[in-house]
């Protein structure tokens, strides 16, 4: 067990040996016994499985640290996007990292606030594709053939979903669950591009050797800061609070940017 969770332990049962039980209602619940779900999926740099076999990830690395620091047991969850919003809504999911604010979201779960920069999604593309498609701007593709992929249940942003309102266009949209198969599907000309997450689409192009064939396009997307989510069902607000305040202190160190230079390589 870590080092805090273990110290966490001794200090309830020195609390149950000189404290009348009845105090200790007054206790958090996760200092009582802490354990968390937190989800990873194929989804670099942010949650992979590393070469060694182990999961890691910044998402995967950070959040763990966080939670080790309030005394709680990780259980690492593989799942889809689309699959974790409804585990995280049904309770059956704690902690969901990287999830934007909502309204729909907000019924059923807490959020940390942003705390660290903001990532981009942006637009990427075949690369002989940029001269037949000068894009400034999403809603520019509305005019054209372009063939979209997306990926199940992500939001990407404001102009995406105007973009989506249009049928024509909509209709040609591509999704599935998982990123890599739309890189593979651009690769075989199958799709023109895809959005994604800057630093997601770069660390995978790289891993998958199609930095040369697929590069980024100038289209912003999206800059909004993303959160982490707690299920309402299996966490508390002052969990989430309490949460959010190591995670600022994370930051605040030092650490979080480590663990960012860990994977980017900065």
């Amino acid at each position: 067990m870590p080092r805090i969770a273990a110290r966490s332990a001794s200090l309830v049962r020195l609390l149950r040996a000189f404290v009348p039980a009845i105090f200790l209602v007054f206790l958090p619940a996760y200092l009582l016994a802490c354990e968390k779900s937190l989800r990873w999926d194929d989804d670099p740099p942010f949650s992979m499985q590393l070469e060694d076999g182990s999961v890691g990830g910044i998402y995967v690395d950070l959040n763990r640290h966080v939670l080790e620091r309030m005394g709680c047991r990780t259980i690492l969850v593989k799942l889809p996007w689309a699959r974790a919003l409804k585990e995280l809504e049904n309770g059956h999911l704690d902690v969901l990292p990287g999830a934007f604010r909502k309204p729909e979201r907000e019924v059923y779960a807490y959020f940390s606030g942003a705390i660290w920069k903001p990532s981009r999604n942006i637009l990427f593309m075949r690369k002989e594709l940029q001269a037949q498609y000068p894009l400034h701007d999403l809603l520019d593709l509305l005019s054209t053939s372009f063939r979209l992929g997306a990926q199940v249940g992500v939001a990407y942003g404001e102009s995406y979903q105007q973009l989506m309102s249009h049928t024509d266009f909509a209709g040609r949209v591509f999704f599935n669950a998982n990123r890599l198969n739309l890189w593979h599907m651009i690769d075989k000309e199958r799709l023109d591009g895809i959005i994604a997450d800057e630093n997601s689409g770069l660390y995978e192009l790289r891993q998958l050797g199609l930095s040369e064939r697929i590069v980024a396009t100038d289209v912003v997307v999206s800059s909004d800061a993303s959160e982490v989510a707690f299920s309402k069902r299996s966490n508390t607000p002052e969990f989430a609070d309490h949460y959010a305040q190591e995670m600022r202190a994370v930051v605040d160190s030092g650490e979080y940017q480590h663990i960012v230079d860990r994977y980017l390589g900065r």
